[in-house]
């Protein structure tokens, strides 16, 4: 028995398919991993900075302090 040959439209059509499944493979996403953060790390964070603000505004106020006509000690 002998064998039809393969058109090249059914064989450009074998690709396209196939090259569709490929793409659609590779771009599929694994589902988003649980949030780590708690919210601890976010707090800590802003007291940090809150402790920064108050350092630096320590130092900015100190010299007035220690410049002015009240002598405290």
């Amino acid at each position: 028995m002998k064998m039809a040959p393969v058109s090249r439209a059914s064989a450009v059509l074998v690709v396209a398919v196939v090259a569709t499944m490929a793409a659609a493979a590779a771009n599929a996403q694994a589902p988003a991993p649980a949030p780590t953060s708690d919210g601890v790390s976010v707090d800590q964070g802003i007291a940090y900075v809150l402790m920064l603000v108050a350092l630096v505004l320590t130092y900015l106020i100190h010299p007035l302090d220690a410049s002015s006509a009240y002598k405290l000690f």
